[in-house]
């Protein structure tokens, strides 16, 4: 069985990117590494410099730490730059990397940068930015410059891409659950081609992508920014970005918002299992709601109408829906289980993926195609927006390589428990998948994430949130030795910006004020 890739991604970063009108940054491509350090100014005319921030940098990163930001105006109010770090921390006067940087302005006196990021992994941090006036309250933007990087390997910043357009279609639709040897091993030979293609075409960049030398990235933008302590607001997979800087860099610890946990003890097995089970948790509560509001396509009772979607998967394995003008030509089982998935991500979805199945049952694909689309940042000519549906096996390849637990996710036994706690899902998501045929290894890994001495870290979770369980909130509050569990019950996926003004308030008076709500409070 070959293993999905689920993304993390925040929700309103998966609305923003789907934005006909989102600005394009102007900032540097990112082919690759470079061997010249120092800024870029990128287009347009430069509006502004960051002083780093005086300090006593770490042997042989003294140029990085030092190095002056140059911002430029971009379209809108945004401002851009370029960040050079070193492609390898252990080599610091090899190759480098240019960065790109996104910076929303304060709409009053900045009393510093608010870094985000919105997950992934493979999510832009400078979109993310750009969508701030959705994300981040106005009294939070009135106060902070928030400020989003592309993280090593993703979008602008020397970009990890294995597959071009027309293979990528081929890899997100094939079929997601083989019947058969042949189509296993069809399946198989694709994640091993895009995993050797991954080698081919990043030789030098793609064993450094992994989550730790990007938080070593944010600690070289903290200082150039000018801030001796991070202030920073994660989303899913950006929770574990931050967490891994608050282990590597406790001392460093400003206020740090971790929305969406992940869990950094669990094992390869448990995120997964973890995982099936959320997006079970999920879809019940989205079948629930359909079946409440009468005339629900799946069916009038719940347990009838959780059988009928991998029901209807299964039909679409089989017999493929036309899906009008769009470049995939046909909804399979791939591209079906993507659409439905994704509406689990934000319950303001779950109308249009109503309307979607009534279409689907009439022989009508096209919507459900849409919404596909939003979760791979695709459009319907068939080009997709930036390469997070390759960076995401990039970066977990490299943090959590297959086998590294000692547990062999293939397993027959592997695959009986993922069906038992998730019979809707359980069969897409159980496996290694690409990172089994991986050829790359992570230079450095972290095995303390308590960040001993970190001053308060806010973490939140969702109760029915389907792509990062509520547990592992709890899971991260409790590793976090200044952790610090603020809950939500509801539904979706991240809370902050999104779900009621208890969590907002909230967050707002820890950015702004330093404010840490008491250890376990339900908003």
């Amino acid at each position: 069985m070959t293993a999905r890739a689920v993304a993390g991604l925040s929700a309103i970063a998966l609305l923003a990117a789907c934005s006909d009108d989102a600005p394009d940054p102007a900032t540097p491509e990112g082919g690759g590494a470079t061997s010249s350090q120092g800024g870029d100014e990128g287009g347009g005319e430069a509006v502004a410099t960051s002083t780093p921030a005086p300090e006593e940098a770490p042997e042989g990163l003294e140029d990085y730490y030092s190095q002056e930001l140059v911002w430029s105006a971009c379209e809108g109010d945004f401002e851009c730059a370029s960040l050079t770090v070193p492609l390898d921390y252990a080599e610091p006067q090899g190759q480098t990397i240019d960065l790109a940087l996104l910076r929303s302005p304060a709409d009053g006196e900045a009393q510093g940068s608010l870094v985000v990021n919105p997950g992934g992994p493979g999510g832009s941090g400078v979109d993310y930015a750009m969508s701030a006036g959705m994300a981040i309250s106005a009294p939070v933007r009135e106060a902070y410059d928030v400020v989003g990087f592309d993280p090593r390997g993703v979008a602008r910043s020397a970009p990890i891409t294995c597959f071009d357009d027309a293979q990528m279609d081929e890899f997100l639709s094939a079929d997601p659950s083989p019947d058969d040897a042949a189509e296993e091993q069809a399946s198989q030979e694709l994640v091993e081609d895009f995993a050797q293609a991954c080698g081919a075409n990043a030789p030098d960049l793609l064993g450094h992508v992994s989550t730790v030398e990007a938080a070593r990235d944010i600690d070289v933008l903290r200082a150039a920014l000018g801030d001796g302590e991070l202030t920073y607001l994660g989303a899913s997979y950006g929770t574990f970005l931050g967490t891994t800087y608050a282990a590597l860099f406790p001392d460093r610890v400003g206020r740090l918002v971790l929305d969406g946990a992940i869990d950094p003890e669990l094992t390869g097995l448990e995120m997964g299992l973890g995982q099936a089970e959320g997006f079970e948790r999920a879809t019940r509560a989205y079948v629930e709601d359909c079946v409440a509001g009468g005339e629900c396509p799946l069916g009038s009772d719940v347990e009838s109408a959780m059988a009928r979607i991998p029901a209807f998967l299964d039909e679409l394995d089989s017999a493929p829906l036309p899906v009008g003008d769009d470049a995939a030509g046909e909804l399979t089982e791939g591209w079906g289980m993507y659409g439905i998935i994704v509406a689990m991500y934000d319950q303001g979805a779950w109308p249009i993926l109503s309307q979607a199945f009534d279409r689907a049952f009439q022989g009508d694909g096209t919507l459900l195609m849409y919404l596909a689309n939003l979760y791979a940042s695709r459009s319907s000519d068939g080009s997709y927006d930036g390469n997070g549906m390759q960076a995401i096996y990039a970066v977990n390849c490299l943090d959590r390589p297959a086998g590294s637990d000692g547990e062999d996710l293939d397993s027959e036994a592997v695959e009986q428990q993922f069906e038992e706690v998730s019979p809707t899902w359980g069969r897409y998501l159980a496996g290694e998948g690409a990172c089994e045929y991986w050829p790359a290894e992570a230079s450095e890994t972290v095995e303390d994430y308590s960040a001993q001495g970190a001053d308060p870290i806010l973490v939140i979770g969702t109760t029915r949130d389907p792509a990062t369980p509520y547990e592992w909130a709890e899971g991260l509050a409790d590793t976090l030795d200044s952790g610090v569990l603020l809950s939500y019950d509801g539904d979706g996926h991240t809370a902050y910006g999104r779900s009621n003004d208890c969590v907002d308030d909230a967050v707002d008076a820890y950015l702004l004020e330093g404010t840490v709500p008491a250890d376990g409070t339900t908003c």
